[in-house]
């Protein structure tokens, strides 16, 4: 039986998604084996798992510091009691109410934000002053994926203007390096160092914890393995080459080309098409299989895949052990 086969899997419908929870604690451990032990220079980010039971596993681990996407989950690490959080997005509008409550409502955890602008970094210091509150907050800096964050040459001026507002002080840059994705490690290096001549980072990325096609090929160099997998069926053999599974757009991420997932146990199956609740799929001989076999498959994002599902199957050692809520992929859970 392979790593990723289940054994009652005949009693598990599909799509789902299935975490193989040691697995996971075993990219834990490499990533703290990759700072020397060190944790506290990790920020893991939790908008991949928006799991609470994961997000303790690394907690356990004695890790302190997260990061987050939206207000949920900012909320769940709260609900952890976990030390420090950084919420990393621009808060505007409603969002600031939330923080608010946030704050108030989790004492023991200190949160964070991020301003790439002086709007934006005026309104959070105009409603912390109103409440009574102080916050810390990074200056977002854009360093190459050009979607938000102030351009490296702005940002000593934009961090001199926040030293005039009240309740909210500037401690450091926030940098995201997604636009690097060269796949040798040399040449990735030495991109990495050209942009980080002028800032420094945290280490944040989140993948690491279930990992992904997508970041298996792409770095391949990384000791990250497969630890969140979805299940599908086959439901129609519609030729000789072709065959539709359950795995639509709304079980499996779909903002990236063909293919999105790949099949451990159908490794040649090519996904040529997708739909709500199907997939189409070529592969050398259909009939090798009949309708109702379970293919097992990676996604190519694993971030918005687990975040499609409200819940997920545990599984060690071949056999389901329970069930854990993904809390955090509501928009909002009670703040």
């Amino acid at each position: 039986m392979q790593w990723y086969e289940i054994d009652s899997i005949d009693t598990i419908d599909s799509p789902s998604l299935i975490v193989y929870a040691s697995r996971a604690q075993e990219n834990i451990d490499s990533l703290i084996k990759m700072v020397g032990g060190n944790v506290d220079q990790l920020r893991p980010h939790v908008k991949t798992n928006k799991i609470a039971e994961v997000c303790q596993m690394m907690m356990d681990k004695g890790i302190r510091n997260y990061k987050c996407a939206t207000i949920a989950e900012a909320e769940m690490l709260g609900l952890l009691k976990t030390p420090n959080v950084l919420i990393a997005h621009q808060l505007m509008g409603p969002k600031l109410n939330r923080l608010v409550s946030l704050i108030k409502s989790f004492p023991a955890t200190k949160f964070s934000c991020l301003v790439d602008n002086m709007e934006t970094a005026s309104s959070v210091s105009k409603i912390m002053v109103q409440e009574g509150l102080t916050i810390e907050a990074y200056i977002d800096v854009n360093i190459g994926m050009n979607r938000s964050g102030i351009m490296t040459d702005k940002a000593i001026s934009l961090y001199n203007a926040c030293t005039s507002l009240s309740s909210i002080k500037i401690i450091g840059l926030h940098c995201y390096d997604g636009h690097i994705r060269e796949t040798n490690i040399s040449s990735r290096n030495a991109q990495a160092d050209a942009v980080f001549e002028s800032a420094d980072t945290l280490r944040k990325k989140g993948t690491f914890v279930f990992w992904d096609w997508g970041y298996k090929n792409l770095f391949p160099d990384l000791p990250f393995e497969f630890a969140c997998l979805v299940v599908t069926r086959i439901i129609s053999i519609i030729d000789e080459h072709t065959v539709c599974v359950d795995l639509g757009h709304k079980a499996v991420a779909a903002e990236n080309p063909m293919p999105r997932v790949h099949f451990l146990n159908a490794p040649n199956a090519e996904p040529v098409g997708q739909s709500e609740e199907h997939l189409v799929v070529k592969v050398q001989d259909a009939s090798k299989y009949k309708v109702g076999d379970v293919w097992y498959g990676v996604p190519v994002h694993i971030c918005p895949t687990v975040a499609l599902y409200d819940t997920a199957i545990i599984v060690n050692d071949n056999k389901v052990v329970g069930q854990w809520e993904v809390v955090a992929r509501k928009r909002k859970i009670t703040i």
